[in-house]
């Protein structure tokens, strides 16, 4: 992983980090609240997020072996999937959501130098050289972060994602998210019963943290 892919992968990270907090302050009834994609809930943009986690790092792991899988078994299966994920108890889907990123973000930061360069395919995109699956993450989790319809948008973009050079149609999909009005501020979630933290294990995120254990 050369300076610029461990950059893209750093705010993959803080990115990530911003959505998983946001994600886990929704409820049951906060998670099937209309999201701003047509037909999806936030609970369906969730779990969109956490299987194209999965579909990017089996491609990458593709590209170490040399052989490349498609990012979905089908646009059916794809669709059955995000169905599944959006069923779930929002501990389950958070569990999902942060899991699959950080396998994908294992698999990245293990990843041989050459394997960057293999073509790889998104759907019905062309092919391009693995690298740029960093930046198709980046942008899938900021973009989607807004697309949940919580107070989160493009106003809140890091300077790095906002003035970032993406290529088409990347560059549109970021253009559509800045020419939507900001969302209000939804109302706040009441407050659930105090209980216990669960015990910490080692090896083990740290509670609310994606990333560090202690």
């Amino acid at each position: 992983m050369d300076a610029t892919q461990r950059e893209l992968s750093d705010l993959i990270d803080a990115a990530t980090q911003r959505l998983l907090d946001d994600a886990r302050t929704l409820s049951e009834a906060g998670l099937r609240v209309p999201s701003q994609l047509p037909g999806w809930t936030r609970a369906h943009v969730l779990a969109h997020l956490a299987r194209n986690a999965d579909a990017m790092r089996n491609m990458l792991a593709g590209a170490r072996s040399g052989r490349v899988p498609p990012a979905y078994a089908s646009v059916d299966d794809r669709e059955a999937d995000i169905e599944r994920g959006a069923a779930m108890s929002p501990g389950d889907l958070m569990a999902d959501l942060a899991d699959s990123a950080m396998a994908l973000r294992t698999v990245a930061r293990q990843l041989p130098d050459e394997a960057w360069q293999v073509q790889v395919q998104m759907l019905d995109s062309e092919p391009f050289p693995a690298a740029g699956l960093l930046t198709r993450r980046l942008v899938e989790v900021e973009l989607h972060h807004c697309d949940l319809g919580t107070a989160y948008g493009p106003a809140d973009w890091p300077a790095a994602f906002a003035e970032l050079d993406l290529p088409e149609p990347l560059r549109s999909y970021r253009q559509d998210r800045l020419a939507r009005p900001r969302p209000a501020a939804p109302d706040p979630e009441p407050e659930p019963a105090a209980r216990p933290p669960a015990p910490w294990k080692p090896g083990r995120p740290l509670p609310g943290s994606w990333l560090k254990p202690r």
